[in-house]
């Protein structure tokens, strides 16, 4: 089983890593920090652009994880453009497994956390991947890691 990591967070081993960590306690994994890699908004064209790299290693992968801080009441910014950079060079249901997300912040209110919660379940659904739930603290983490 290939599991993949992304953490979209500009520090490789903070708070959203170790939740990851605790999600995928005793588990191989690959993680790749969103902040070393050159990928463009949607629409730019930027040279030595990643995102085919980062698909290539989503489509490779069994269970992803995809973890970001909560900034400005809502995703954060790496993490919202490999989302938005997927429309049009993925297909509809082209990805197979699960998607985690972890979504942590200090103080996230109800209506972010719901936000963050249907952006990454729609994102799942339009591209074939079975949403297996939100990790928020180290709670959630430990709970639906029997589901990796």
């Amino acid at each position: 089983m290939s599991i993949l990591f992304i953490n979209g967070s500009p520090n490789p081993d903070g708070n959203t890593a170790g939740l990851a960590k605790i999600l995928l306690n005793g588990k191989n994994y690959e993680t790749l920090n969103l902040t070393n890699y050159v990928i463009g908004v949607y629409g730019q064209k930027l040279p030595n652009d990643q995102f085919d790299e980062v698909i290539a290693k989503i489509k490779a992968a069994d269970v992803l994880v995809i973890g970001s801080p909560l900034y400005w009441h809502n995703i954060c910014g790496s993490v919202r453009t490999l989302l938005d950079r997927c429309y049009g060079p993925v297909g509809q249901g082209e990805l197979s497994g699960k998607l985690f997300f972890i979504f942590q912040g200090a103080a996230p209110e109800k209506w972010m956390l719901e936000a963050g919660e249907y952006t990454m379940s729609r994102f799942a659904g339009l591209y074939g991947l079975s949403y297996e739930g939100m990790i928020v603290n180290s709670s959630d983490a430990k709970k639906l890691s029997a589901k990796v």
